[in-house]
């Protein structure tokens, strides 16, 4: 497990010009991800389900006065192959290029035993952290291909390292998704200018986590901009070079 460069502060221009899609990105980790790329100089995909939310987003960025970011809808859990190939090609009609791709949207799933999980609910969670990052990073690859060094970021977890009691589809699937990185990884090291690497936030104040934790203080755990700098040396020109690696976000960050 690696941690990003003790002190590391992010160029305000860090991620000028680059084009990066944001899965996930109307609530939590994803749509400060968003906004934070945004603000450091990059046009944003905007991919989830809720249209309001990207739109809320995506006016948080214009006001701002970012770059102009991008809408695409999409529902990870129905979505089929052809939506994929589509992306795809409204992306390359758009920016002719994509730079960047954060895998952030997630489906929990349910907290209980294996015994008593449903087999709808665990095959909703594959489809959604395995399946959907899978197709849509088949789908991307040319277009990533096309970008001078191009790096794609899965957000982890903790339960996905080591498997957990009651944490069923989640875990599992959180598990497949960094084999998927590690395995795309090795293929494109030598192929490509490619990265692929991962990083685990650990608890992180989001709708997500208040689901798993009901009980929890959501004071008492860091909020999602916490973990930006982090977000920004991955996505970024700076962990070039850098790739088949699980990174795990420290409150004191470390070499």
């Amino acid at each position: 497990m690696m941690h990003i460069p003790k002190d590391y502060t992010a160029a305000a221009n860090v991620l000028q010009d680059k084009i990066i899609l944001v899965t996930g990105a109307g609530d939590g980790i994803g749509r400060v991800a968003a906004k934070t790329f945004a603000a450091h100089g990059a046009t944003v995909v905007l991919l989830g389900r809720t249209m309001a939310k990207l739109e809320m987003v995506y006016d948080e960025i214009e006001a701002a006065g970012h770059p102009q970011p991008a809408i695409y809808p999409i529902n990870f859990e129905g979505a089929v192959e052809k939506d994929y190939v589509d992306l795809g090609n409204a992306i390359n009609d758009a920016f002719g290029r994509v730079d960047g791709i954060l895998h952030n949207a997630a489906e929990l799933g349910e907290r209980t035993p294996i015994s008593n999980y449903s087999s709808t609910t665990w095959m909703r969670a594959m489809q959604v952290n395995v399946n959907a990052p899978f197709m849509l990073t088949r789908a991307l690859l040319p277009l990533l291909d096309k970008a001078p060094n191009a790096s794609i970021l899965f957000t982890g977890s903790t339960v996905g390292i080591q498997g957990r009691a009651f944490w069923g589809g989640y875990a599992a699937s959180k598990a497949a998704a960094e084999n998927l990185m590690q395995t795309l990884a090795d293929e494109l090291q030598e192929t490509s200018r490619i990265r692929v690497n991962s990083i685990n936030p650990g608890a992180t104040r989001t709708r997500m986590r208040a689901a798993a934790y009901p009980a929890e203080n959501p004071t008492s755990i860091k909020p999602p901009e916490d973990l930006m700098p982090a977000y920004l040396y991955l996505m970024g020109d700076d962990s070039i070079g850098i790739s088949g690696q699980q990174f795990e976000y420290a409150e004191e960050i470390s070499e």
